[in-house]
């Protein structure tokens, strides 16, 4: 029997290790959803819930009446967000790639500054001019500045430039124009490039807490990770609540990466190929 080599074996040892390391907190936090506050704050670290109970997830929606409204505003900025992302980070990704035009070399090295400028940094430009626009406590104000992104128009860029000639060459010949190819052709072979940047830009919108912290007063527009505050008190916090929130936050998470996950490997390759 073939032996495996020490330093595979050490490898393997590393990455359980951080995988314990990792899925601790998530077991821990599932498993007090459904505890009552009081074994919570008892100190003793259990994972099997001494009184199970599903009230922590019906109190959720029935004490904070308002929770719906916030998974429903950062279910609907998340996808929104996410489809002008893919649409139009893969077209100005595919234009950089495969067009000629003046200023091509210029545009790309904007983009390449632009990746060097922390998000912080342009918190407060941004809110003013949301200000001028009236855009403050609205659904565009948090979209429309986060439609396109720097990062996956490069991203797309790279998968492009070693996108197959010979597609596009064939559909030029089927009398397709620039557009029909992109859409009709070089869109759906993008699949996996897609699916990665689907679930980094989803992710993004909706575990953002800083934007929709400026942005946003009014409660009834919060997204679940303002909304989450809500169950801190002045001198107690519900963690029984707040970690049953988190769960029903984690969710779609766990699905839309369940679903693109055959997808995402190939996609953060950057290859074009089939």
């Amino acid at each position: 029997m073939k032996k495996r080599p020490i330093g595979k074996n050490i490898l393997y040892v590393i990455l359980i290790v951080y995988a314990v390391i990792t899925l601790v907190p998530f077991l821990w936090a599932l498993s007090s959803s459904f505890k009552s506050l009081g074994e919570i704050v008892s100190g003793s670290i259990n994972f099997i819930p001494k009184n199970f109970t599903i009230d922590n997830y019906r109190e959720i929606f029935t004490r904070e009446p308002l929770f719906g409204r916030w998974l429903f505003n950062s279910l609907f900025i998340a996808v929104i967000g996410t489809f002008l992302n893919l649409i139009f980070n893969s077209m100005a990704g595919y234009a950089l790639a495969r067009l000629s035009f003046p200023g091509k070399k210029s545009i790309f090295i904007i983009i390449l500054a632009v990746l060097m400028i922390p998000f912080q940094v342009t918190l407060i430009p941004n809110f003013l001019i949301l200000k001028e626009f009236g855009w403050l406590n609205t659904y565009q104000g948090m979209i429309i500045p986060g439609a396109v992104n720097a990062t996956f128009i490069f991203m797309m860029r790279q998968f492009f430039i070693n996108f197959p000639k010979e597609v596009e060459e064939a559909a030029a010949i089927d009398g397709l124009g620039k557009f029909g190819t992109f859409f009709r052709m070089v869109l759906p072979l993008a699949k996996p490039a897609l699916a990665a940047q689907t679930i980094f830009v989803f992710m993004a919108f909706w575990n953002d807490f800083m934007r929709p912290l400026i942005i946003l007063s009014d409660e009834s527009m919060f997204t679940l990770p303002l909304g989450l505050n809500s169950f801190k008190g002045q001198f107690i916090s519900f963690w029984n609540y707040i970690m049953a929130a988190s769960m029903v936050f984690t969710l779609p998470i766990l699905i839309l990466y369940a679903f693109f996950n055959r997808y995402f490997v190939k996609g953060i390759k950057f290859t074009g190929e089939k």
